[in-house]
């Protein structure tokens, strides 16, 4: 019986020291938690500063050029090439042959719907003559025009097939690719050629939201290549669009002489400088200020050691720096990194 009380005790005993020590290690933690959840109650940023700057007020927008008109020329008809009278690289005009095709199966076809339709003819005089004696009826002499008008569509459409066995230039311009040979067989829809009218060249740039109401047609505007850096040249603005495209961009094209030298060439990279130079004092800040995109209009500053929300106007684009027409003032401390992980009023460290 003794036993059985003494082991009871010891039991409890032992229960009663694991407890405080469960409740002792939990109070540390909780006590440790509290005290990282201080040390981590601030958010790391990174800082830059709202500052005047003395910029070039141009708006600059690059592009690719284009030829002014581009077409791949494909076969009407199926047959064997028989010439190819063009090499790349050839200036043709519009209307020049290009290639031959052999027509003579189009040319028996044209003779054979030549034949039927001349039959149908005399077969209507033949039924005209007897309808005025009464020896046809009225219903079978319409039968008769109909052949005859079917006749001459079927001899219409053999002679146009007949006629596209010579591939011919569709405008003036330079033979940019060959796709046939002498000899090889082509296919109706194939592509043959491809002809570029370089005489002018096409820039077409993107023009944000901010700078398109400037841009009129007609409107001269210059035009610098990397490739070409002692060059300069002149674009006219030939169209406008009317939509942005998803980046909130407006595409404009620009006209450009190629110059009596032909010195610019499709394909070549470019930048269109838009209005004059001109150096003036603006306020600006990064470009990776802005919460999300530019045109959020939104930035993060710091003030007293907390993440403001503000609402800074973007102005016009200055590669990586952005033009704030109202809503910050010059020495604002603006958050670059770390928005993500801001809301307003979010306690911060600033870190280098």
């Amino acid at each position: 019986m003794k036993r059985g009380i003494i082991t009871i005790l010891i039991l409890a005993a032992a229960f009663a020291g694991i407890m405080f020590v469960l409740n002792k290690n939990k109070a540390k933690n909780e006590a440790d938690t509290a005290v990282v959840a201080v040390q981590n109650e601030a958010v790391a940023v990174r800082v830059d500063t709202a500052k005047v700057r003395s910029v070039n007020a141009q708006y600059l927008t690059n592009g690719i050029f284009m030829p002014k008109q581009e077409v791949k020329i494909s076969s009407e008809t199926a047959g064997k090439v028989i010439r190819v009278l063009v090499e790349e690289g050839a200036t043709v005009r519009a209307g020049q042959t290009l290639a031959i095709v052999d027509g003579d199966k189009q040319n028996v076809n044209v003779s054979n719907a030549q034949a039927v339709f001349n039959n149908a003819q005399a077969e209507l005089e033949r039924f005209e003559s007897a309808f005025s004696t009464g020896g046809v009826t009225k219903q079978q002499l319409d039968q008769v025009k109909l052949q005859l008008e079917n006749a001459k569509n079927n001899l219409k459409s053999a002679q146009l097939t007949a006629s596209d066995v010579n591939i011919v230039a569709s405008f003036a311009g330079v033979v940019n690719k060959r796709n046939i040979e002498p000899g090889s067989y082509v296919a109706p829809g194939q592509e043959l050629f491809e002809i570029v009218n370089i005489s002018t060249l096409k820039l077409r740039v993107p023009v944000d939201e901010k700078n398109i109401t400037q841009v009129q047609l007609g409107q001269t505007i210059k035009i610098e290549t990397a490739v070409l850096p002692d060059t300069s040249f002149v674009g006219r603005v030939i169209f406008i669009a009317p939509k942005a495209d998803a980046s909130l961009n407006f595409p404009v094209d620009l006209e450009v002489s190629t110059g009596k030298d032909n010195l610019l060439k499709a394909g070549m990279y470019a930048t269109a400088s838009f209005g004059d130079v001109a150096e003036t004092a603006v306020l600006v800040i990064p470009r990776n200020a802005f919460v999300g995109s530019i045109s959020s209009n939104q930035v993060f500053i710091v003030e007293k050691g907390k993440a403001v929300l503000k609402n800074a106007v973007a102005g016009r684009s200055f590669g990586d720096y952005i033009e704030v027409s109202s809503g910050l003032t010059a020495g604002d401390q603006v958050i670059v990194s770390g928005q993500i992980n801001l809301l307003d009023g979010n306690a911060v460290e600033i870190i280098k």
